[in-house]
């Protein structure tokens, strides 16, 4: 699995947990407190920044890809054409 659907796999999982913990304070009455509306706000900005990231991994997914570039034959004549040799540096001067 690639990296990518990890990241995409975890950031759904945040998302529903955040979203799950917000409504489970809402619905306990506990985020009538202050220490509980804190927690509240602190769950659902976790779970609306991993929205975003996920809005974007699910934008970019839907780009089409770039075309690649036509490689011309000049280009593949001065691929195959033998390099100019490269210049040695020149050695420290002794003190």
């Amino acid at each position: 699995m690639s990296d990518r659907a990890i990241l995409f796999l975890f950031s759904i999982v945040v998302v529903i947990g955040s979203l799950a913990a917000a409504g489970w304070l809402l619905a306990t009455g506990q985020a009538g407190t202050v220490d509980g509306l804190f927690l509240l706000l602190t769950c659902l900005l976790a779970a609306f920044a991993f929205g975003l990231y996920l809005v974007f991994m699910i934008r970019r997914a839907l780009e089409p890809a770039p075309a690649p570039a036509a490689h011309t034959a000049k280009a593949g004549a001065a691929a195959g054409a033998k390099a100019p040799a490269q210049s040695k540096p020149a050695p420290a001067a002794q003190a």
